[in-house]
């Protein structure tokens, strides 16, 4: 997938304006966006978290897309919030709580929106990952990032706790590890990220986004319908009690079961050949 030609955005990605915010690019069953505000360090502005939540609803109805790769252009991945825009409707008659409330939903949407898409999310972070962008990262179910990279939830420096980039920051890593993140607010390396657990991966810069393609070149092996079961299931029981977690695991696991996926890999195991996955 790393080596396959790229692919034209498709009309509809054009018509909708993605290109100012967003670069939308699919590659051999793989989606790939590409935060494109480098002179605003990719902060999320309300057209990209439009353009993101666009492009993420749209994965999540196109079978021809079994997973999507989150990247970014220039020296950072994504610095959170645009605060320049939230500060100019500080001058609202209200003093922007009503357009603070609309992001701050709209940003929950997105990140909801990622968790539940039925492809799997894949960020490829090239550099510093801030705030709602370290949120974003946190987010994506698997995360490639560079040697360079660093990740922090900065918000207490500047009298703003990352109270919503802890929802998912929290999700990821220890109690005590993302305390630690929250209360200090200090840039934590991409090594140490990974130790943390909030990336799978450390690679060269130059390595970062081949790597997670090949990722997704790797899931998009498998069977689409498999996938969509599996994700879903593990943010749904991950929420729950031992015993209820089990109990709803193993009515998914008929589920699954049931499927003709299941039905073609198991007997492709036992016939000792290599599976053909239903289509659709």
């Amino acid at each position: 997938m790393a080596g396959a030609a790229k692919e034209a955005a498709r009309p509809e990605a054009r018509a909708a304006g993605w290109g100012r915010e967003l670069e939308v690019e699919h590659r051999a069953g793989g989606l790939v966006l590409t935060l494109a505000r480098p002179e605003q360090r990719n902060s999320l502005s309300e057209a990209m978290l439009a353009a993101l939540q666009a492009a993420i609803d749209g994965a999540a109805e196109d079978a021809s897309v079994r997973s999507v790769v989150i990247a970014a252009k220039g020296k950072a991945f994504c610095a959170g919030h645009d605060l320049k825009e939230l500060t100019a409707h500080r001058r609202d008659t209200d003093g922007g709580r009503a357009y603070f409330e609309l992001l701050m939903r709209q940003c929950a949407k997105l990140m909801r929106s990622i968790v539940r898409c039925p492809k799997p999310v894949i960020a490829a972070v090239q550099g510093t990952a801030q705030a709602a962008g370290c949120q974003l990262v946190a987010t994506c179910d698997l995360a490639v990032a560079a040697e360079e990279a660093t990740f922090c939830t900065p918000g207490v420096n500047i009298g703003l706790f990352c109270s919503t980039p802890m929802v998912a920051l929290a999700r990821n890593v220890s109690r005590k590890r993302a305390m630690e993140m929250l209360l200090l607010g200090e840039l934590l390396p991409a090594r140490q990220a990974a130790e943390y657990g909030l990336v799978n991966r450390v690679v060269p810069a130059d390595r970062v986004l081949q790597e997670a393609l090949a990722l997704a070149q790797a899931i998009a092996s498998k069977p689409a319908a498999t996938l969509a079961i599996g994700k879903e299931a593990f943010y749904r029981q991950i929420e729950m009690g031992l015993g209820d977690a089990y109990d709803y695991a193993a009515g998914v696991m008929v589920q699954n079961m049931m499927h003709a996926e299941s039905e073609e890999g198991i007997g492709a195991f036992i016939e000792k050949r290599t599976p053909a996955w239903p289509k659709g």
